[in-house]
């Protein structure tokens, strides 16, 4: 019997341009004429999209039961010219034909079924619906039949599958490939660079239909014609206005984002409003004098609520975005620009990713493979002299590194009986005979002991039913927020004055999604380890987007499977760093292996399946981070760190 085929959920934000609007075509010109300024945007998906499942079939079919299709589907064989003709027809299914007519000519894929399910997008805004549909087909090819492309692969895809159509868009429009997150896109002729923005302070916008119209083709008409060489003093002008003007507004704007400044940013929306009003609008006069626009930006209440607004996309009287002063502000001017102004208005709130507050340090093993000095001493309490040159139990130096991370809850997973001697330890005050003897350094030391035990929790793991079982205690101290997850018999040393930790947190903070840390490791030695295998989501090659998790795979395997290429050498193997920033998902699938008992051979629970289900059904990253873990866990490795590590 055939099993049923694999669906998956997907969903394609709209985008919303922040600044830079007309930068992507311009820049593309520098292929023609070196004296053009790279292009540079701020853009950023919006909460609305478009909703979709899809699964694998014979023919490339896209249907949907929602009324903007009147019942309409598209259905075509795999075949390039076919698609391709159907793509040049135009209509919004032209989109769609032209992204299937790309990967049928460069990838060996067979046909899906695209089923749309839902749309809270506007149509026609400036928010680049097309890029999103062709985005989804992309993706869809790319989960399906498992071609390894990382998010700038799929916004590509989506782009030249788009250029296969009248639409001929820029290349600003796939940013939504990166979901609500601001980016940062130069556009260099035919090259473009697009990097995360990390958003520290909530910026709430509002952006509204303005409910009167524009001619968007007239606009770039007029505006292209003074490429790609200017030929009078109006064209220097705008040049001018989309090179060097435009890299001065789009680089404090990338700053006062990650700063958190939200009053500079709306002054700056002001800033760029009135330079494409002095240098960009005359070039197209009739369309870009925008009335409408004009009159809400100037509207006296608006300005009230707002830190300042601007017009989207190619500007005219098309669409109008403001950044609001706060939430409460934020809901007065959607109800005043729905109620009194008569347009249909969107919150967007760009949200910091939440903060790493905890910790989750599981340390119930029994130490078995350090018998039997684990007969008298627990693994985690075995020392090692740490940088400061301090003698110190490795448990300790890895709470110091979570108090150099800024951490304020740590919750260690202990066996019960074990109990009293992190308590001893950490709570049981030193007898004064004891304490009269250290020198003052060492009573400030034992101050800091007593300011980390402070935010230590403890809650127990009654049966041994493996790590992911551990792990799973946890739940409820992690209360839905995503949490760093430590091995308790390893240690980190930093290459840079970042500690290790904090390195996995700042790529959590950028990226978004459960993140692992991992380091390289020699082929005969993935049979000791985790490894991940997975595409370069960044230029420095130090994100993966993971493609396949496997646990302790054999060296045949790794080889055949889980190599990962880079600039600086064509075999590479990302195995367990022992440090993880991990989801609430991740504790819901635990729940489900817990309930369905979905264990190893063994009968256990592993962590290792919560990485892998996360991964494939929600995305996840691997960041290989820049020093060296020690395990504490066996008489070799102990050597090794006890010879090497605090040097």
């Amino acid at each position: 019997m055939s099993s049923k085929p694999r669906t998956i959920d997907l969903f394609v934000p709209g985008r919303l341009c922040l600044f830079g609007e007309h930068s992507d075509w311009a820049g593309t010109n520098k292929a023609m004429n070196a004296e053009i300024v790279p292009g540079c945007a701020i853009v950023t998906g919006i909460e609305q999209g478009i909703y979709g499942t899809a699964q694998k079939g014979e023919h490339f079919i896209v249907k949907s039961t929602l009324p903007e299709y009147n019942g309409e589907m598209f259905e075509c064989e795999m075949d390039m010219a076919k698609l391709k003709c159907a793509a040049r027809n135009g209509g919004f299914f032209s989109y769609v034909a032209g992204v299937a007519s790309y990967m049928c000519e460069w990838y060996h894929v067979g046909g899906i079924e695209l089923t749309i399910t839902g749309m809270d997008l506007p149509m026609k805004s400036g928010l680049s619906s097309s890029a999103a549909i062709c985005v989804m087909v992309a993706r869809a090819f790319n989960m399906l039949y498992d071609l390894h492309l990382n998010t700038m692969g799929i916004m590509n895809i989506a782009y030249w599958g788009e250029q296969r159509t009248p639409s001929r868009c820029g290349r600003l429009d796939q940013a939504c490939a990166f979901g609500v997150n601001p980016v940062s896109m130069i556009f260099d002729g035919n090259e473009i660079d697009v990097d995360r923005i990390t958003v520290k302070k909530p910026l709430h916008y509002v952006f509204a239909d303005l409910m009167a119209g524009k001619d968007t083709v007239r606009i770039l008409a007029d505006l292209n014609s003074a490429y790609p060489f200017p030929r009078n003093e109006a064209d220097r002008t705008l040049h001018e206005a989309l090179g060097k003007d435009n890299v001065s507004i789009t680089d404090r704007a990338k700053k006062y984002i990650s700063e958190g400044d939200s009053e500079k940013l709306g002054a700056l929306m002001i800033e760029a409003q009135e330079l494409f009003d002095k240098k960009v609008a005359p070039m197209s006069p009739e369309e870009l004098k925008s009335p409408v626009l004009h009159s809400v930006l100037n509207d006296e209440k608006i300005k009230s609520l707002t830190y300042g607004g601007k017009g989207v996309g190619s500007q005219g009287d098309g669409t109008v975005q403001f950044l609001a002063k706060d939430e409460e502000t934020q809901k007065e001017l959607i109800d005043y620009l729905e109620n009194v102004k008569k347009m249909t208005a969107f919150p967007l709130t760009l949200k910091p990713k939440k903060a790493i507050r905890k910790a989750i340090i599981p340390v119930a093993g029994f130490g078995t493979r350090l018998y039997p000095e684990t007969r008298g001493v627990k693994k985690e309490f075995c020392p090692v002299v740490d940088k400061d040159g301090l003698l110190k139990p490795g448990i300790l130096v890895l709470l110091e590194e979570l108090e150099k991370a800024e951490i304020e809850e740590i919750c260690l997973i202990l066996n019960r009986e074990e109990q009293a001697y992190y308590e001893d330890f950490f709570f049981k005050p030193l007898p004064e005979s004891h304490y009269s003897k250290l020198s003052d350094s060492m009573r400030e030391y034992e101050k800091k002991i007593g300011r980390i035990s402070k935010k230590l929790t403890f809650i127990y793991q009654d049966e041994q039913k493996g790590f992911g079982h551990a792990v799973y205690q946890a739940k409820d101290f992690a209360a839905g927020e995503s949490v760093l997850l430590l091995l308790g018999d390893t240690i980190y040393s930093s290459n840079s004055e970042i500690p290790c930790t904090v390195q996995l947190i700042d790529a959590y903070e950028k990226y978004g999604l459960s993140v692992v840390g991992v380091q390289t490791v020699p082929l005969e030695k993935t049979g000791n380890f985790g490894i991940f295998a997975g595409v370069w989501e960044d230029k420095e090659e130090t994100v993966l987007k993971l493609t396949r998790i496997e646990e302790k795979p054999s060296s045949t395997l790794a080889r055949e499977y889980l190599n990962v290429p880079s600039r600086k050498s064509s075999e590479n193997y990302y195995g367990a760093f022992g440090a993880y920033v991990i989801t609430e998902e991740i504790f819901d699938r635990l729940h489900q292996a817990i309930d369905e008992n979905i264990t190893n051979a063994k009968g256990e629970i592993e962590l290792t399946d919560a990485l892998s289900y996360v991964s494939e059904n929600h995305g996840m990253y691997a960041y290989v981070v820049d020093g060296t873990s020690y395990d504490l866990g066996n008489p070799e490795s102990y050597r090794n760190a006890v010879a090497s590590f605090g040097l």
